[in-house]
């Protein structure tokens, strides 16, 4: 795929998820999360041929102009928005699926000095919200939700909403574990808030003891009227 191929259908891509996307050339000159991933293609290139430390150079002025720091041997997919940008960081041997949607303050980043694959997998069609961190060599599966500031540290499944630290399951297969909204018209996604579900559910739990409370006191009003039938006779 040319250059100017991909740099038309990252354009698309804004158009496609963000209401305050304007015209096309606006986007161009505006995206500084557009501009670190088209510079990341060089960089890349040039790590993969192995003038590493130019790659280097190159993507921290890219660093310093965007406030993006992709790594040159980080693997990104097709269409990959990294919305508003700022203090996105991705890892040395991250590899990132096609059409996915990185917030600010993403971290795709490691857990220690460890070598080898150190950080996550990401498939396609996932999304990671502000401040989120997805950490350690770990496969997240596709169409997978991150909640904004959850600290992912365990493989997911595919088709899941994740909240929390440390980051746990909410949503799964379109089963509702913890409530979740999609608002299709605003193409924005209303990430559950666990400690409202909580206390959703264990009201539930209060109003069903308390309805089988009335119906053991019932059982043993009717109980104690038969008692005194029995003894009255």
């Amino acid at each position: 795929m040319s250059f100017v191929t991909t740099i038309s259908e990252d354009i698309r891509t804004v158009k496609e998820n963000d209401p305050a996307a304007q015209s096309g050339f606006v986007i161009f000159l505006s995206y500084p999360g557009l501009h670190a991933k088209w510079m990341h293609t060089p960089e890349h290139w040039l790590w993969n041929h192995g003038l590493r430390g130019l790659a280097r150079v190159i993507s921290q002025i890219t660093r310093f102009f965007t406030g993006v720091e992709i790594h040159p041997a980080a693997q990104l997919g097709r269409r990959l928005f990294i919305d508003h940008a700022m203090g996105v960081v991705i890892g040395e041997t991250t590899i990132v699926g096609d059409d996915c949607v990185l917030y600010q303050g993403v971290t795709l980043g490691g857990t220690g000095n460890e070598s080898g694959k150190r950080h996550p997998t990401l498939g396609n069609g996932v999304v990671v919200g502000s401040g989120a961190k997805v950490l350690g060599n770990i496969t997240i599966g596709d169409h997978v939700r991150i909640g904004g500031n959850s600290v992912v540290v365990k493989d997911v499944p595919s088709d899941c909403t994740v909240v929390g630290v440390p980051g746990r399951i909410v949503r799964r297969n379109g089963c509702r574990v913890l409530e979740a909204t999609y608002d299709k018209q605003r193409r924005r996604a209303s990430m559950p808030d666990p400690v409202e579900e909580q206390s959703r559910i264990n009201r539930e739990g209060i109003r069903g003891n308390r309805r089988r409370i009335e119906e053991l006191e019932q059982q043993v009003a009717e109980l104690t009227a038969l008692v005194e039938k029995l003894t009255n006779q």
